[in-house]
């Protein structure tokens, strides 16, 4: 009795395998005759699909072969079903190694796994299956997600179509709402609505979703799910339908607290990553403007968005952020965007900012247009742009709403306030200490009485105050922080003053000082800033004038050898562009400012056509 059952299954052997070798050259034939620019795509396609479409060629043969079978043995009932269930082991170990072939012939044509096997965060790790019964499902969620542990893991099982399948999605990340009208629709399913291929019928067919994937691996399915999508598990199928369903908790866009104007939009980015580019999109509906995800942090996989204009963008520049970002090995980025800055850029301990930070959709946009490239992280309000120079860090969104006239008016008084925050302190205090130096017609600076406390220490001591009392009105309640400042800055200064602590030119000058450094718009700089100025406080008390040159060329060396991105930090002073200077000087006309800055290499130089606008 066994002799025809042998026979059938070498037959169905026989036929798998032509059709199966068939079917691989036809695929080969076709990879040839594509070119080069399409071979990363069709190695990403191949890999995808390596595990989908065997199985299907196995089923087909399943079927031939289980016909064959019936015929010659006569068998049926129980037999049958014993042979269908050998059959369908073979054609699924048949599937798992030709989709082991595709993904290695994925790699060789330079494409990287769909489902992200050589992403960020996973470490290219080989890819991992999902288990093809529904209760192997569910414990292995038990054991490596905590369901029935964590309250907010959710695992829906139910039958549809007389399929056994399972919702897994997290509580408080998936959309109730969508989900129950997703599985509303689904069970008006009769057994007959589905075809063999039940994955294919509900992919295509049944699921009322706008975005639905296919996912093959584990380790890409977990990560989904935790990202805010809902997996749904169809028992017997060792693929997955990935379903965009999310529902994050959100903030509604307000205008920025450090990039406040009088004029322009009162939108800014909040800390959900899709509102984020979509307020970009918004304002530039160019098909050009690209936005590549990455995923960064071995635990937190936290999604990293590079946007750029792709006719415009340097490439070089492009590749190295995409390379720098790739290659960052971190266990997480909790802190978001500035972990990431620190893990690309790597500045040590320089104190001076290499990244543009904005929280202001119109500024991003028009950086992107420049020919910049913008760095969403999730959960931060705040965009990195890249590269950037010294002079971008002192320019703000405000000089832009107004007229040429007055945005160079306030550019210049900007200037001006951000100086005197570096070196206006510095050399009064050298005066100060070297009366012979002034010259008669300034000969009133300088202290009017001394005080028991040397010039340089309540310098020291008013900067540490002023630093406390910033910090005090942050960490204080709104209603209360007004008041706060009031108190610190009139009562401690003034009774300060009057106990001979301080001198009335030390509470005056660091007065000024600290407007300039709050008039500066990037609160690194600002930051960066009064770290030099402590320095230079301290050489020239110290060494006097020799301390005040060596400070000041040690700070412009230490600028001038910075690098963003392999740009130079502070063009276009150092290497002199004198358009890029006139640029920095002037609040152009936006008609008069033709050319993107030769910084940023673009491809394209002109802003607009030489006949446009007049």
């Amino acid at each position: 009795m066994d002799g025809p059952e042998e026979a059938g299954r070498a037959e169905a052997t026989r036929s798998g395998g032509r059709e199966e070798r068939e079917r691989t050259a036809d695929a080969e034939q076709r990879g040839r005759e594509r070119d080069g620019k399409d071979r990363k795509r069709e190695g990403k396609d191949r890999e995808r699909d390596g595990g989908a479409e065997p199985e299907l060629r196995g089923d087909a043969a399943e079927r031939e072969s289980g016909r064959g079978t019936e015929q010659r043995s006569g068998r049926g009932g129980d037999g049958r079903d014993g042979r269908a269930a050998g059959y369908e082991r073979g054609s699924r170990q048949e599937g798992q190694r030709d989709g082991g072939r595709g993904a290695e012939e994925g790699r060789e044509a330079g494409g990287s796994p769909e489902g992200g096997n050589s992403a960020p965060g996973t470490d290219g790790d080989a890819l991992e299956p999902i288990p093809e019964r529904i209760e192997a499902f569910v414990d292995r969620l038990k054991d490596e997600v905590g369901y029935k542990t964590s309250f907010d893991v959710i695992v829906r099982e139910m039958t549809l179509g007389g399929k056994k399948t399972a919702f897994f999605m997290l509580n408080g990340l998936s959309s109730g709402v969508i989900m129950t009208e997703i599985l509303q629709r689904l069970t008006f399913l009769q057994t007959d609505s589905l075809s063999a291929d039940a994955l294919h019928s509900f992919m295509k067919l049944y699921v009322p979703a706008v975005q639905v994937e296919q996912e093959d691996d584990w380790n890409m399915m977990l990560t989904a799910v935790l990202s805010g999508s809902t997996g749904m598990y169809i028992d017997g199928e060792s693929t997955m339908l990935i379903l965009d369903a999310k529902s994050f908790p959100i903030r509604n866009p307000e205008e920025p607290s450090l990039e406040r104007v009088v004029r322009g939009s009162r939108d800014g980015f909040v800390e959900t990553l899709l509102m984020n580019v979509s307020l970009v999109r918004r304002r530039l509906r160019d098909p050009m403007l690209r936005y590549e995800i990455l995923r960064v942090g071995e635990r937190t996989r936290s999604d990293v968005c590079i946007a750029y204009i792709d006719d415009i963008v340097d490439k070089e520049l492009l590749e190295s952020i995409r390379d720098k970002i790739s290659a960052v090995k971190i266990d997480g980025l909790p802190l978001a965007d500035k972990q990431l800055e620190e893990a690309t850029v790597k500045r040590g301990w320089n104190p001076y900012p290499l990244v543009r930070y904005s929280e202001r959709p119109d500024v991003v946009a028009s950086h992107l247009l420049e020919g910049n490239v913008a760095v969403f992280v999730d959960t931060s309000p705040s965009v990195m742009i890249l590269p950037t120079s010294f002079f971008d860090l002192v320019q703000h969104a405000e000089e832009n709403r107004q007229t040429p006239f007055i945005g160079t008016y306030l550019r210049w008084l900007r200037f001006l306030g951000i100086l005197a925050s570096l070196f206006l302190v510095p050399i009064w205090l050298l005066f100060a200490l070297n009366p012979s130096m002034l010259p008669p017609a300034l000969s009133f600076i300088g202290p009017a009485k001394l005080s028991k406390i040397p010039l340089a220490l309540q310098f020291l001591l008013a900067e540490a105050g002023i630093d406390l009392m910033r910090m005090a009105a942050i960490h204080t309640p709104t209603p209360l922080a007004l008041a706060i400042s009031l108190v610190s800055a009139i009562l401690v200064g003034d009774i300060a003053v009057q106990t001979g602590l301080f001198v009335n030119e030390v509470i005056l000058y660091m007065a000024v000082a600290a407007v300039g450094m709050f008039a500066t718009p990037s609160y690194e700089l600002s930051l960066a800033n009064r770290i030099v100025r402590l320095m230079l406080i301290c050489l020239v008390a110290l060494f006097h004038v020799p301390g005040l040159v060596i400070g000041w060329t040690a700070v412009f060396v230490i600028l001038v050898m910075q690098r963003s991105f392999n740009r130079p930090y502070m063009w276009p002073l150092i290497p002199f562009d004198a358009r890029g200077m006139m640029n920095v000087l002037l609040r152009m006309p936006v008609l008069e400012n033709r050319k993107r800055p030769n910084l940023l290499r673009p491809q394209q130089r002109d802003k607009m056509p030489e006949h446009g606008g007049g």
